[in-house]
């Protein structure tokens, strides 16, 4: 196939780039810098209408990565990018043609801030999804699947808390705050949470990109199966890079509370840099939020191939090469 990636900087729009090219698929990256490496490269933004016209042109498949992440920002940022941009590129998309699109939303989207226990892809939800992120790829997500059709075959994939090597976003954020000396366990540390590692992530993206048309219009939770206490991924994340896990602990009402008089501060000052605490944050570090697979992998005829403990020994080894 002929397959445009969205966001081909990010960790996992890389992953899926490199997995599609070494099975023989010719992939397009498109994105707003270039990167290194060997792919065909269509610079752009995704708020550009034109931008995003050239590059789905002569492409087959989309797989739609980029969006704006992260915790700061305001609601019109993160509204641009995960709402209006999806918009522009479902329109381009079904206007060239393209046989096959794989939209890459996030659990949060149905997270109210209840744990979720063993739980399947709930419906997108933007009314009670939690900070800006969640309540923008929430409505993005319902834009893919009223997209769907036979003529335009739409496949929605949550893939939770990926991880690993070169990760700048769950595994930097969290040694960023060690070394600062800001990291600390919120409530007990014991709520379960599932997690995904990067190279079973981009497998779980090619293998629905391969069974769209057969499973369109449906949405799949991607994770490892392997649910650990909060506490203990922190840990071992920062004992991979020869640092002490927290010592500090905080009660989930007071980090929440705290989360939420740092949003406004944020908010007011408008500061970019990452708070250190949100009421977003506290909930998913204090409440139990982890996904049945069974359903995923029958569907998709994929299976995780890097356990939890592999893959923290590719970390390891990537910080000591460091």
């Amino acid at each position: 196939m002929r397959v445009l990636i969205t966001g081909g900087t990010s960790l996992l729009g890389r992953e899926v780039a490199l997995t599609l090219q070494e099975r023989g698929d010719t992939v397009r990256l498109f994105q707003r810098r270039s990167a290194t490496g060997t792919f065909d490269e269509h610079l752009g933004d995704i708020n550009d209408p034109a931008a995003v016209d050239g590059a789905v042109t002569g492409m087959d498949a989309v797989v739609h990565v980029a969006g704006r992440v992260g915790i700061v920002g305001s609601w019109g940022e993160f509204h641009q990018t995960n709402v209006t941009g999806t918009a522009n590129l479902l329109a381009a998309a079904q206007a060239e043609g393209i046989d096959r699109f794989v939209h890459i939303s996030s659990p949060s989207v149905a997270h109210s801030g209840d744990s979720l226990v063993g739980a399947g892809a709930g419906p997108a939800d933007p009314a009670n999804a939690r900070g800006h992120y969640a309540k923008s790829k929430a409505e993005g997500e319902l834009l893919a699947l009223a997209a769907n059709s036979s003529n335009f075959p739409v496949l929605v994939l949550r893939p939770h808390l990926i991880w690993g090597p070169g990760d700048t976003q769950l595994v930097g954020r969290i040694i960023d705050r060690a070394r600062a000396g800001r990291l600390a366990t919120v409530g007990t540390g014991a709520a379960l949470i599932d997690t995904t590692y990067i190279s079973n992530a981009a497998a779980a993206v090619v293998a629905g990109l391969d069974a769209t048309p057969d499973i369109a219009g449906r949405v799949f939770v991607v994770s490892n199966g392997q649910p650990r206490p909060v506490a203990e991924m922190i840990a071992r994340i920062v004992r991979a890079a020869g640092l002490e896990p927290p010592t500090i602990r905080v009660p989930f009402r007071l980090a929440r509370t705290g989360g939420l008089a740092v949003e406004r501060i944020w908010d007011r000052i408008e500061r970019e840099d990452d708070p250190p605490m949100t009421s977003f944050l506290a909930e998913q570090l204090a409440t139990a939020h982890w996904f049945d697979q069974r359903e995923t992998q029958a569907a998709l005829q994929w299976r995780p191939a890097v356990s939890i403990d592999e893959g923290f020994a590719r970390l390891r080894e990537w910080y000591s090469q460091q």
